[in-house]
């Protein structure tokens, strides 16, 4: 008898702690590179805002849990995931077979494409090998680097952020920038101080797909984010915030 009831406290147990493992979280930290306009950004007041903030704070509803927001470089956005400094990364990260490979990601939330900006002087270029010859510039680590990369002839030159790339070509350092289409926009349309100085050419180049990264092997979390991103795409909101933010 004592032997038989070993066995069922033990069951018990396991149970409780299969439960307590598989609880919702009731707040994640999520970093986010804020220097994306208009997907991730620091506005005037020094908080973190942009479509991508927005979205995920809608999801978080729908789930009821809290999200804390890291603003943490680009270049270092993923080591601190491996490290555990927080628990998902949503920083206008596309899906590719390559970060496939090391991380976890949820379901698609938005699509973009490759883009190029140049200058409103520049009567001729329409493509990346238009260009050949010159410097071409992109943020480091992403796919617009490795769009850039792909053309033999171009000078690639990276930037720790995607702002910095676009002053050097105001002051005519580099003769172009790819980058995803509304950060392009952003920047070539709306910014005061570039929109007279620059211009989008050509159609986007690729299609991709943004999701919200996660460490390998955490479906629990992801599954817990594709029921929010499932939810807020079946309520329509985000379409509204895309209104709100993609010009």
């Amino acid at each position: 008898m004592k032997f038989l009831r070993f066995f069922a406290i033990a069951a018990l147990l396991v149970a409780s702690f299969t439960a307590t493992a598989m609880a919702a979280p009731k707040s994640i930290k999520v970093a986010t590179d804020a220097t994306w306009p208009p997907m991730e950004m620091v506005d005037a007041n020094k908080q973190i805002v942009g479509y991508d903030i927005d979205f995920l704070n809608a999801v978080a509803k729908e789930l009821k849990i809290a999200v804390e927001f890291k603003n943490t470089a680009w270049d270092g956005i993923f080591a601190g995931l491996d490290s555990g400094q927080y628990d998902a990364i949503i920083s206008s990260v596309t899906i590719t077979d390559e970060r496939k490979a090391k991380y976890d990601f949820t379901d698609e939330y938005t699509s973009i494409g490759q883009i190029l900006v140049v200058p409103k002087t520049d009567k001729t270029a329409k493509t990346i090998a238009d260009l050949k010859g010159k410097k071409v510039g992109s943020q480091i680590g992403t796919t617009g680097t490795m769009e850039v990369k792909k053309v033999v002839g171009v000078e690639s030159k990276t930037y720790d952020e995607i702002g910095l790339a676009f002053e050097d070509m105001a002051a005519g350092r580099i003769s172009g920038v790819v980058c995803d289409e509304p950060v392009a926009a952003h920047f070539a349309l709306q910014k005061k101080e570039y929109k007279e100085k620059f211009k989008i050419v050509g159609k986007s180049f690729t299609k991709e797909g943004y999701g919200i990264v996660v460490k390998k092997g955490n479906k629990e979390l992801v599954d817990l984010l594709n029921k929010g991103i499932k939810a807020i795409k079946a309520k329509k909101l985000d379409a509204k915030i895309h209104t709100k933010w993609v010009k």
